[in-house]
């Protein structure tokens, strides 16, 4: 363990396992997401390979693992070894043998849906159509890492909203598709898409990298590939299942591991607590296994939706500052800012337009109101993602939607906020604002 833990939480993560297996006749299922593309989002594909291989290893068949991600990582250009990613400095491969089950512009909110409601015929002739397909006896296992905010999961080219998200879980539930499922999820405010909503009768558990209203951090910089390699909550947990025996181990237990290692962001639980107490491998897989440990490396965290930031200040730490490809980074740094600026304005215009008084604005943009109008908010950031800057490709714009937020609890009315957007925002959707450059130039 990277952090000593002292011997009241040891006390406390003393647990009995009170099932090894699943139910008779049950079998293991998991759908494994990485919501992203680009290369400076390396990680989030990373985590989910690795993810496959800790499943894979433990003995949970293919057949029973559903992969969406972009696959656009491993042959990037800028991927210094093709083929391969690693998802810790000087770590193994963990690429190799991944399914590819939805693969580029075939991950989307939409068939994600389809896939954990079991909906086959909404995927016929999609990538490999695989879909849940697990009944009454079985456990399912989801991992969704990506970009996040305030009740929304980023995808490549649209978002999965929390009304759809639990809607989706309850059909789950209601089709009699799990005896129990478990969900780790890592994203920005990613405890938005549990708390207050997630159901705590319908045989599930929820473990989140981040509480409703911070962000999640990503971790392990590598100046080989000139990116971050993983995000500190799913590596904790991921090298915690890779170390441990998982039979012996409850979900509270890597739950309190992770959570205590994850010194970064305040990592949360949701739904029926009863299922922590069941072992890990009931949900990660049953096989026993040689136990993995990697050598500690510092973590390096920094916020997710800070990440292109970040990458280009180190490139150019590592450069003379007059050369010519010092000039360029430069150059690049100087755009993200000013993008970064560019929607800052934006939404304060937008705010300044929905209310009346100074106060208004200023209570809209430094408070953090928990999400409790959902038709106000779903109907507002829909709008704000297709006529001012698309949040599935503008992970900075993210950051802002907890404005929105605030507005909808102060009772600013929906045809307010959306008239305030239709005057500020008369540039096309604008893309990547928060990488170097964006696709409609500002």
């Amino acid at each position: 363990m990277k952090l000593l833990i002292s011997l009241v939480v040891i006390l406390k993560l003393v647990a009995t396992v009170t099932s090894l297996t699943i139910p008779e006749n049950g079998k293991l299922w998991a759908v494994l997401v990485a919501g992203s593309n680009y290369y400076y989002n390396y990680r989030h594909q990373a985590d989910v390979c690795h993810a496959y291989q800790i499943l894979h290893t433990h003995g949970i068949p293919d057949e029973n693992i559903i992969v969406m991600m972009y696959d656009d990582i491993a042959n990037d250009e800028e991927n210094p070894t093709p083929g391969i990613i690693v998802n810790h400095v000087n770590g193994s491969d963990v690429y190799h043998g991944v399914p590819k089950d939805y693969v580029g512009e075939q991950v989307t909110s939409q068939n994600f849906i389809n896939v954990i409601t079991g909906n086959k015929e909404a995927v016929r002739g999609i990538g490999s159509e695989k879909v849940l397909e697990s009944g009454p006896n079985d456990h399912v296992f989801i991992n969704f890492v990506d970009h996040g905010a305030v009740g929304i999961l980023a995808f490549p080219s649209d978002e999965l909203y929390v009304k759809d998200f639990i809607d989706a879980l309850n059909t789950m539930h209601t089709k009699q598709m799990y005896n129990k499922t478990v969900l780790y999820v890592e994203a920005c405010e990613s405890g938005s898409m549990f708390e207050g909503v997630l159901p705590p009768n319908i045989n599930m558990f929820a473990t989140t990298a981040a509480s409703a209203d911070e962000s999640s951090y990503a971790c392990y910089y590598d100046d080989v590939r000139q990116t971050y390699l993983g995000d500190v909550y799913s590596v904790n947990w991921m090298e915690d299942s890779d170390a441990e025996n998982l039979k012996s181990e409850t979900l509270e237990t890597q739950f309190e591991i992770t959570k205590n290692e994850t010194n970064t962001s305040h990592v949360q639980q949701y739904g029926d607590m009863t299922i922590s107490k069941l072992s890990v491998s009931g949900f990660q897989g049953e096989k026993d296994t040689e136990p993995k440990h990697v050598p500690e490396v510092p973590f390096d965290a920094v916020p997710s939706r800070d990440v292109p930031l970040h990458i280009l200040q180190k490139k150019l730490h590592k450069l003379n500052s007059n050369s010519l490809e010092a000039r360029e980074l430069q150059k690049s740094l100087f755009k993200l800012n000013r993008n970064r600026v560019y929607l800052d304005d934006k939404v304060n215009e937008i705010v300044r337009r929905s209310v009346k008084t100074d106060e208004q604005v200023t209570y809209a943009k430094t408070q953090r109101k928990s999400l409790q109008n959902l038709d106000c908010y779903d109907t507002v950031a829909r709008y704000f993602s297709k006529e001012c800057f698309s949040l599935s490709q503008n992970n900075y714009a993210m950051s802002k939607m907890y404005i929105f937020v605030n507005l909808c609890e102060m009772g600013v009315k929906p045809k307010a906020m959306k008239k305030a957007m239709d005057r500020v925002c008369t540039h096309p959707s604008i893309y990547e604002i928060g990488r170097a450059s964006c696709r409609e130039r500002v």
